[in-house]
């Protein structure tokens, strides 16, 4: 600073005389509506008083009062990095009628017999230095991206490792800096914070729970789970919080990749980048904590979520808010796909899709909105599930299509999986077999050894080949179609409205149900996704809310008797529309 103050005196006539000084400490390719806010001049001792940043320059020259006819810079890309925001600053000032000066440029102050100092030169040339300077911060840009590139190819970590990794140091691959004592940063598993990781991929994966209901588990039991320390440990809060959760469950580096170009850079406000732009490792560089498809099933349900809370309570951000609403997540109106929120009516919940005034989205039947009540939604749902899912004739109400191909291609794939179990046991044996002969021979010959060697080789490549095609024949058999999965729930009824939410939501989530509206029909389509992998939970939660057959009439009777004795009940006046499933 004190330099280019400097270099701005000497170019300065006789009787030139700085009044002001404007700097900032920021970067120069920032937005210029973003620059000139920021503090990090404050972290300097800087022996120059500060009049303002580059925002309080253009408002002052802006105004009759100013202090000053000109602006001078020590060089003219000082003003800015990126050539159009150059100009922009240039012609404000012009347009208020200040020069912008640059001390390595000549200029003339003073007229000469009358006519204007002649600026045509000195303006080529100062294009020509604006065009280099952004050509020189581009290029030096795109080198150092190429550069992050190879060094997250190789499987090199930047930045504080995340939550359930540790950093191990290795030397420097330039001798120049390793000489310097500079490191690279390889991730190791943390034992103390890897079940934290695991276990919350777990309970997103299998319960589709939100991030705040999964910090709110953890916190159950710090000892197993220690929460996470910032990189400041002052700003540390002991506990773990939603952002935590959402930072472990998006962060890619936990398939065992290596992952970089995920936030653009903070001049653009450190918005994501889209996920095609990210530079990943080919191959897994560090132990994983989840696999890659386990890593996109938790994308995926961030995507379902998306502005939902997953816990039953009401809605503490709105402390006007009187109920929390059973339904809000699953339902979406069927035509224009929005998710429909939550209201009140007359002491009734009613689910409405209202798009904002004047805005109407595509597949909307109206300009207006439009309303649905929850008891006869639930009404629907109870039948649906007490049917379709965990009734007795559930298997036969499927398309028959699916039932008979499902079936069939269930078998192809289990007589695949024992074929592929097979060979991998008769190439195990073949591979015992083969060291057992060769055990038995006293002085065997050079060839001998060598094509036991080759056989040897040749079986155990057979036999990784084979445990691949296994484990991608497991995998698909894990996510094809399966009627079978529908036979491992319990039979009985449901009644949503009797359940505590905790439990209704649960089954929701497990179940992965969607339910969408269609006005013009009337109707609700109801959609249950059962896996594999979330079979346990999924048979979990059915259990909590599966009124057991023998169970029934004890149920209908304690339901009879509270009618019976409730008081002061009175009749709704608001017809109920009938919905069909």
């Amino acid at each position: 600073m004190p330099r280019q103050l400097g270099s701005s005196q000497r170019a300065l006539p006789e009787d030139g005389l700085i009044v002001a000084h404007f700097y900032d400490v920021e970067s120069g390719r920032m937005d210029l509506d973003a620059r000139g806010g920021g503090h990090a001049h404050e972290q300097f001792d800087i022996p120059i008083t500060r009049d303002g940043g580059i925002q309080d320059l253009l408002a002052e020259a802006e105004r009759p009062d100013r202090r000053f006819d000109y602006v001078i810079c020590e060089s003219i890309e000082r003003t800015a990095r990126h050539m159009y925001y150059g100009t922009t600053i240039e012609h404000r000032l012009e347009r208020a009628g200040v020069r912008l000066l640059a001390a390595d440029e000549p200029f003339q102050l003073a007229t000469v017999d009358g006519r204007k100092p002649k600026v045509a030169t000195s303006l080529l040339t100062r294009r020509v230095k604006q065009s280099i300077s952004e050509f020189y911060v581009v290029d030096m840009l795109e080198k150092s991206w190429d550069g992050f590139a190879i060094h997250t190819e190789a499987g090199y970590n930047v930045g504080k490792p995340c939550y359930g990794y540790r950093a191990r140091h290795v030397p420097h691959p330039v001798p120049a800096k390793r000489a310097k004592g500079v490191k690279k940063t390889f991730l190791d598993l943390d034992p103390a914070q890897a079940p934290a990781v695991r276990m919350a991929y777990h309970w997103r994966i299998t319960e589709r729970l939100g991030y705040q209901a999964i910090a709110d588990r953890l916190n159950l039991d710090p000892a197993t789970y220690p929460p996470p320390v910032p990189v400041d440990p002052k700003r540390s809060v002991g506990r773990w919080t939603y952002s935590n959760v959402r930072d472990i469950l998006t962060n890619p580096k936990y398939t065992g990749h290596m992952v970089w170009n995920r936030k653009g850079r903070k001049s653009r406000g450190n918005r994501a980048n889209p996920i095609e732009e990210w530079i990943w490792s080919a191959q897994p560089v560090h132990e994983p904590l989840v696999s890659l498809e386990d890593w996109l099933k938790a994308q995926d349900i961030s995507g379902h979520r998306f502005g939902s809370r997953s816990t039953s309570n009401t809605n503490v951000k709105h402390p006007q808010t009187k109920r929390s609403y059973l339904l809000r997540t699953y339902l979406f109106h069927g035509d224009c796909g929005r998710r429909m929120n939550g209201k009140t009516r007359r002491g009734h919940a009613y689910y409405v899709c209202e798009p904002k005034k004047g805005y109407v989205p595509d597949g909307h039947p109206t300009a207006g909105s439009f309303w649905i009540r929850e008891d006869a939604i639930v009404d629907k749902l109870n039948e649906f599930l007490s049917t379709h899912i965990f009734g007795t004739y559930r298997r036969n109400l499927l398309d028959s299509t699916v039932r008979d191909l499902g079936a069939a291609a269930q078998r192809e794939r289990e007589q695949r999986l024992a074929a592929l179990r097979r060979e991998i046991d008769d190439t195990t044996r073949m591979i015992k077999n083969l060291v057992r002969n060769f055990s038995r021979i006293d002085t065997p010959t050079e060839d001998f050894v060598r094509d036991i060697n080759e056989e040897r080789a040749e079986l155990h490549q057979r036999k990784t080949q084979l445990e691949a095609q296994l484990a991608e024949a497991e995998e698909a058999n894990q996510q094809a179609p399966n009627p079978d999965l529908l036979d491992t729930l319990p039979m009985g009824e449901v009644r949503i409205e009797e359940l505590p939410e905790d439990t209704a939501r649960r089954l929701f989530e497990a179940l992965r149900l969607e339910l969408r509206y269609h006005k013009d029909t009337n109707q609700i389509k109801c959609t249950v996704t059962l896996a594999g992998t979330t079979l346990p939970a999924t048979r979990q939660a059915a259990d909590e809310a599966v009124i057991l057959p023998f169970d029934r009439e004890r149920r209908l009777n304690q339901r009879k008797h509270d009618n019976e004795n409730k008081e002061g009940a009175m009749a709704s006046t608001s017809p109920v529309p009938i919905l069909g499933v």
